[in-house]
């Protein structure tokens, strides 16, 4: 899996956190993105698919 050396995520980008989480950036905060996840292959569930990840939190999938 390759990442992007930028920290923070912009619109549209796809990002992977919680080992195993990859998700596509719907808006972007100052400390956070909301993202809709597209891959989930933990045990956790997400309300609707949706869910908010703080920058620190995540990578940026290349």
């Amino acid at each position: 899996m390759l990442f992007k050396a930028q920290k923070k995520a912009e619109i549209g980008d796809r990002i992977f956190f919680k080992n195993g989480v990859k998700g596509i950036v719907q808006k972007v905060y100052d400390n956070s993105v909301i993202t809709k996840i597209i891959e989930n292959k933990t045990e956790l569930e997400f309300k609707e698919n949706i869910t908010v990840v703080a920058h620190k939190n995540y990578r940026v999938l290349a």
